[in-house]
């Protein structure tokens, strides 16, 4: 401590903050050192200083069971419920410690029970998740809500059973809270003990009484919690062994014992089986148990499933046997389990696709040599099913070690499939057909990279190895396409290049038009890269279609920009017309931009502004684009860079003579757009240019509000000062001032002008005081503008932030009043009265704007005045004209108050009506620990 006084006495900033926000109040706290603490708060440490996460040195006492520092720094604020970034307060912080006198000091100090953070959990909550079962009991008896729930659903009980608080969850039985109340998932505590492991909570739960087969929103029940989870083994035991149903499917049809399969559970499995479960119990997709064992490669369970009887020649999904999975995910050792039963290898799924074609899908090399060793006969399926080969599956999948695998062992490599299409067909677009495949939830896209590249490099070699073993290039599908085509058409650059480059043959193919040239496919696609290929490939780049359209026509109709520019480089014609319109690509070009005509009276030029290309402004501006063009709405492309902000598009429209005075539907200038959004140097660059334009003109909108109105209702300050003194030459009809009012001294002339006469007779200082914009009264109010100026209804800008107190923030609005009251002692403005007689002392009371009550009666308003219904300031303070008037005859008696008791039900009626609740808030914020799985 006397290091810190020294420190201090040296000039040392109590307040200084750390890269983490960090005051020296803060470390006080933390470390619970009470005198350094106390001796910052002799020096005016500031209580209320936040760090980056929003926490105040109370919430660090509160962490940190700092009790005595806590019990200094609660006596300087006004509240102990600020909640930090998360919504914490400081109760929620105490009662993470477990610190119950922390707890109980705050709660003596005023700390609300119920409070929420962001995700809706109660403080109650942290104390059963983290089991500070005291301190969970100091809340129940303060007044805490053992029913609440966060913003999951998720209740106490939910909560404790999550984190295992065995006394806990005992405690809240007995406390007769719901057992199998569920949350947003459905899920009952029952669910979340089972999938945590908590065997002992599980326990607890099921002797009272909770109910074993409750399904949630999915209808998955405990049991399918406990078959799935890591350490649900005992949990799954207790269930079993308590009447729950094995064979319970959920929506989708899935048993415990799927779900046990789906993760290997062996252990967990024998107990289904021999507990009744039913071996081949089908999902919605037919997939067995079986099917579910050989899709994630679990052979012990595979074994344990067939010695019970499981069907392996059973149909699932697409009609695949469990063989058909187990050898298209390349588990071999499940294959060879699943071919001990005697299955037939050759047996085919519904779409005529064997074990052979599955392992080729795949990409499992492994697969293909086991099928391969297993039986001699695996060439059959070539012959039984020609519709598409597996050497077709390999290709399409770019799998290089099958394909050389399948013909090796005498896979015909030029049999087209029921379309036409040969395997090199499918592996010259490899990269679209590729099988996509499973990552682990904690690939990052750095791992990821690599892969691709590996993969991309595979296909390449799969392309080539076809090519070098007699891949026939020049053969056509059945709508005429070759390989050279499907290249082009997926924008397999690499593969395109490899074709053109291994086989002359090709080039015929790439000049070719029948049915459509490669050129044509890449170029529709939007394919640059490809294009590009093909363009260095091609003398003629101006070949057409059976329509006469070029591949630039497509291009340019299809809004690729990147396709046009590669074509045009390389000599491409945009003078070909196509034959039925005679239209060339420029035609193209014009209906594609014109498209954007959708937009209901939208010009291009429009669009462009709003979407800030300046090229495209700069292009169109010098094509001829009318700069005034007017949407539906009046509104022009001004407007719109009014209010995007887009300097140089704003500078471009008023090179070429955009009118900056031009009015919507509304009568609203790019003046108003640009007050109303904030933009201080668009604002100032229209000004200068509207100086130029009709001096007489008052730039104000239909309904009579100037940019300044906008300006200030807005709070833009910066705006409001621009047109302090930019915007007076706009309201005066002598040019010869014009010059003096770029100067930076303008007078209150120009001001007094700026703030008077518009609509409804309201000035700027109006609308600030109405919308709370404090910074901006305070300037108008620098720049010396009237007061006392009233609108047409006798309201001044005072009244008007009276009137608003409980329309937005009330002590904003108390603020724009004092400010007001400070620059005027007139007593003539402080009992005005407006259209309806009433002062602003009638509306401050009305609002109850205390500070502005008090003010006002030190500077002499009379508490005599009548407003038109006869009440007083006094009276006004009733809610409504009957109150008033029971009030005056109450008072007009001046009888004293009836004894408590003797207050009738009328008398609460009344109350009700004057906007007091005398029953208390029934509602409680509901709150809770986070979704648990």
């Amino acid at each position: 401590a006397p290091i810190v006084e020294l420190l201090i006495l040296s000039g040392a900033n109590v307040n200084a903050k750390d890269t983490l926000w960090l005051t020296p109040l803060h470390r006080a706290a933390a470390s619970r050192n009470e005198k350094a603490l106390n001796l910052l708060l002799k020096h005016s440490a500031d209580v209320n200083a936040r760090d980056k996460y929003w926490q105040t040195p109370l919430h660090v006492a509160a962490a940190n069971r700092a009790t005595k520092c806590a019990e200094a720094i609660i006596s300087l604020l006004s509240s102990v419920n600020v909640a930090d970034r998360t919504g914490r307060t400081a109760l929620h912080h105490a009662v993470h410690s477990g610190h119950i006198e922390m707890v109980n000091l705050l709660l003596n100090k005023g700390a609300n029970l119920n409070t929420c953070d962001k995700k809706e959990r109660q403080p109650i909550h942290w104390a059963a998740f983290l089991g500070h079962l005291e301190v969970l009991k100091l809340l129940v008896a303060r007044g805490a809500d053992v029913t609440c729930k966060d913003k999951k659903g998720y209740t106490l009980l939910h909560t404790a059973a999550a984190s295992g608080q065995i006394e806990v969850v005992k405690h809240l039985l007995r406390l007769g809270v719901e057992i199998d109340e569920p949350n947003s998932f459905g899920n009952t505590a029952l669910h979340i003990a089972c999938y945590m492991g908590q065997d002992a909570v599980a326990n607890e739960l099921v002797n009272y009484g909770a109910n074993v087969n409750q399904p949630n929103e999915k209808g998955f029940t405990p049991l399918h919690f406990a078959a799935v989870s890591t350490n649900g083994a005992l949990c799954l035991e207790l269930l079993v062994n308590n009447g729950a149903d094995v064979n319970f499917q959920s929506k989708e049809g899935k048993s415990p014992l799927h779900m046990a399969a789906i993760h290997g559970r062996f252990t967990r499995s024998q107990i289904l089986i021999q507990n009744g479960s039913e071996i081949d119990c089908a999902d919605k997709y037919g997939n067995t148990p079986l099917h579910v064992a050989a899709r994630y490669g679990h052979e012990l369970l595979i074994s344990t499933l067939m010695t019970n009887g499981a069907d392996t020649a059973r149909r699932g999904i697409h009609d695949m046997f469990p063989l058909h999975l187990a050898v298209l995910f390349g588990f071999s050792d499940c294959c060879r389990k699943l071919l001990s039963s005697g299955f037939d290898i050759n047996t085919p799924d519904n779409l005529g696709r064997t074990c052979l074609h599955a392992a080729a899908s795949g990409g499992y090399c492994s697969g293909l040599n086991f099928l391969f060793s297993e039986q001699q006969s695996l060439m059959t399926p070539f012959l039984l099913f020609p519709t598409r080969t597996p050497l077709h599956y390999a290709a399409a999948n770019g799998s290089y070690q099958c394909t050389v695998t399948l013909v090796t062992a005498g896979a015909s490599i030029n049999e087209a499939d029921c379309k036409g299409c040969t395997p090199l067909h499918y592996a010259a677009a490899s990269d679209t057909y590729r099988r996509a495949e499973t990552h682990s939830g904690n690939s990052h896209d750095t791992d990821e990279e690599p892969l691709k590249e590996s993969r991309l490099k595979e296909a390449i070699f799969c392309l080539e190895f076809l090519l070098d073993n007699g891949a026939d290039p020049s053969l056509r599908d059945k709508q005429g396409y070759t390989a050279v085509h499907y290249a082009a058409a997926y924008g397999n650059r690499q593969n395109l290049e490899l074709l053109l480059e291994m086989s002359f043959n090709c080039l015929d193919d790439v000049e070719s038009t029948i049915p459509v040239s490669p050129l044509h496919l890449a170029a529709y696609n939007g394919h640059c890269e490809a294009l590009k290929t093909l363009a260095e490939t091609l003398v003629n780049l101006d070949v057409r279609d059976h329509k006469g359209r070029t591949a630039l026509y497509l291009a340019t109709e299809r809004g690729s920009t990147e396709c046009v520019e590669v074509l045009t480089s390389h000599g491409a014609s945009a003078l070909v017309k196509e034959k039925k319109k005679k239209w060339t690509p420029l035609h193209a070009a014009v209906v594609c931009c014109l498209s954007c005509l959708c937009f209901p009276c939208r010009t291009p030029l429009m669009l462009a502004i709003t979407n800030g290309h300046v090229d495209c402004v700069h292009l169109l501006l010098e094509k001829g684009s009318t700069v005034d063009a007017a949407d539906k709405r009046g509104r022009t492309a001004l407007h719109r860079g009014a209010v995007t902000g887009c300097e140089d598009c704003l500078a471009a429209l008023l090179d070429h003579d955009a009118f900056v005075l031009c009015r919507d539907f509304k009568g609203r200038t790019p003046i108003h757009f640009a007050s109303v959004c904030g933009h201080s140097e668009i604002l100032r660059t229209l000004l200068q240019a509207a100086l130029s334009t009709d001096p007489l003109d008052s730039v104000v909108d239909y309904s009579g509000y100037s940019p300044m109105h906008w300006a200030s209702y807005s709070g833009k300050d910066l705006v409001i000062y621009a047109q302090v003194p930019l915007c007076f030459f706009l309201w005066q009809k002598r040019a010869s001032l014009n010059r003096c009012l770029f100067n930076k001294g303008t007078n209150s002339t120009t001001l007094s002008v700026l703030v008077s006469c518009f609509c409804h007779s309201r000035t700027p200082l109006h609308a600030a005081a109405f919308a709370d914009n404090i910074h901006g009264l305070q300037l108008l109010l620098r720049h010396q503008a009237e007061v006392d100026a009233t609108d047409q209804l006798g309201r001044t800008a005072l009244m008007m932030a009276a009137e608003n107190g409980q329309t937005a923030a009330v002590g904003g609005h108390e603020k724009c009043a004092l400010l007001i009251l400070g620059e005027t002692q007139d007593l003539g403005l402080i009992n005005a009265t407006n259209s309806a007689l009433q002062m602003p002392l009638h509306i401050a009371a009305r609002n109850g704007l205390a500070s502005v009550v008090q003010a006002l009666l030190s500077r002499g308003a009379t508490v005599l005045a009548v407003d038109e219904e006869g009440h007083t300031p006094a009276l006004a303070c009733a809610p409504n004209k009957d109150v008033a008037d029971c009030l005056a005859l109450i008072l007009s008696t001046m009888k004293p108050f009836p004894p408590k008791d003797a207050i009738s039900p009328f008398s609460f009626n009344l109350l009700k009506n004057c906007g007091i609740d005398t029953l208390g808030s029934s509602y409680s914020l509901v709150c809770k620990m986070g979704a648990v799985a």
